[in-house]
């Protein structure tokens, strides 16, 4: 039996209801984070409760428990589900109330949230992936972790149906972020991602990137770059909860280039690999 978590208990999936009245449903008005799980153990849980909490204060949202309460329900959700490696999906939505633009404070926020079993892509890991270039069609605030991702979802189908597996972005030839990854390119022994602003999001691993190459010596710059910069690169790779550090091979779309799979790509994927078996 598949269990779930809604509110503040873990329950059957098969006795989960959906109101028709949730803003999440009606308006995609909510948040969201994916945890990874390796070993039976939430990966870097902190920081995503931290910005559950940034993402609720940026929509004018209240969180209902407190971090210590649902760190104890995510992880009763891993033992009930019996799941070793895999992720904890978790969101929280505005509440329930009678269909309206203009949204009530007095509603009580609803926190729901399930597991699902998922293993490391290897071959992704070791052979890189292809991606489609487009353009950025999403709104201005993608720091925020909202479950509205129409913008995202369009490009990711875009990009499936060009044989890719991941969309990367652009607003007028600055390169932003992946549909559900950040980027990061390789110049010359420098590694370069986009600024943490409000036009992209601050993923949990690019952050474990960003101190992952301090501690082995690399020099990274949040700087933006251009389509030419990324056309230019000598190595290109994305990361993301699910796809940890995954080597870009090739672009297509807005640009055509290809990439190898770099020295500096390979030694950021053993670092992260190292970290990942020390927080089990």
């Amino acid at each position: 039996m598949d269990y779930v978590l809604y509110q503040n208990s873990i329950i059957p999936k098969d006795q989960l209801k959906i109101e028709m009245e949730d803003r999440g449903y009606m308006f995609g008005d909510g948040i969201y984070e994916v945890v990874r799980v390796y070993n039976g153990v939430p990966f870097t849980m902190q920081e995503h409760l931290e910005r559950f909490e940034q993402s609720a204060a940026a929509l004018d949202m209240s969180v209902p428990y407190h971090t210590a309460k649902i760190t104890e329900l995510i992880q009763s959700l891993i033992q009930k589900n019996n799941m070793n490696s895999g992720i904890v999906y978790f969101q929280l939505t505005r509440g329930i109330q009678p269909r309206n633009h203009l949204y009530s404070r007095e509603i009580e926020p609803v926190l729901s949230g399930f597991s699902k079993p998922l293993e490391t892509n290897i071959e992704w890991q070791q052979n890189g992936i292809d991606t489609w270039m487009t353009k950025d069609i999403r709104w201005l605030r993608c720091d925020i972790k909202t479950i509205n991702l129409l913008g995202n979802i369009m490009v990711k189908r875009e990009a499936s149906d060009q044989d890719c597996h991941e969309a990367l972005q652009h607003r007028d030839g600055i390169v932003t972020e992946g549909s559900s990854s950040n980027l990061f390119l390789v110049k010359e022994n420098v590694i370069f991602t986009h600024p943490a602003t409000n036009l992209i999001l601050n993923g949990i691993t690019r952050r474990v990137v960003l101190r992952l190459a301090d501690e082995i010596g690399a020099l990274l710059k949040e700087k933006q770059f251009t389509l030419e910069d990324l056309k230019q690169a000598d190595e290109v790779f994305i990361t993301s909860t699910t796809m940890e550090i995954t080597p870009v091979r090739s672009i297509k779309g807005d640009i055509t280039t290809s990439f190898d799979i770099g020295p500096w790509t390979k030694k950021l994927q053993e670092a992260f690999t190292n970290y990942r078996n020390k927080q089990q």
